[in-house]
């Protein structure tokens, strides 16, 4: 089972004038790979709630964070900035691989700034706001996610045969 913290960054959905379809979408789709949502929260776009609620996770011992809202241009979107803050690594290549994806269905994919890391034992990806962005874009990395946390968790020890170790 993989334990997932799920993390709305929205001015209207915090202040209750828009309802999360986006976090739902994820907490259906990670259903598929055993996920199991022990932390929910609705936040608005500022990058030190963000930046705490992340870390709290992280601390809490949440193997998977999905972030959505806050990736694009606009002023209120920091949700990657205040990723960047709490990553230790990134993970480009799942952040690219949505907009690769995205680009297929979108040319203003390119504009998302989306980024995807680790802290500590936790796996964080940001996601757009949209739902149907959402259901894109996590579709396109949702099949690594149970390796890259088997990996974080010290469960694979050749990791180009993905061996479990005993």
């Amino acid at each position: 089972m993989i334990i997932v913290g799920i993390l709305t960054a929205s001015d209207k959905g915090y202040r209750g004038q828009r309802e999360d379809l986006s976090g739902q979408v994820i907490r259906e789709m990670v259903k598929k790979i055993k996920g199991e949502v022990k932390y929910y929260r609705v936040v608005p776009d500022e990058k030190d709630i963000i930046k705490n609620e992340l870390i709290k996770m992280c601390d809490e011992g949440i193997d998977l964070i999905i972030t959505t809202g806050g990736t694009g241009l606009s002023p209120r979107d920091v949700t990657p900035d205040a990723t960047l803050e709490v990553i230790e690594k990134q993970i480009p290549g799942m952040a690219e691989a949505m907009r690769a994806k995205g680009i297929v269905v979108t040319p203003h994919a390119m504009l998302s700034r989306a980024v995807c890391g680790v802290r500590g034992k936790t796996m964080i990806i940001n996601l757009p706001g949209s739902p149907k962005a959402v259901r894109e874009n996590l579709e396109v990395v949702l099949k690594a996610i149970p390796h890259g946390i088997d990996v974080l968790k010290g469960q694979v020890e050749d990791c180009a045969r993905g061996r479990l170790k005993n």
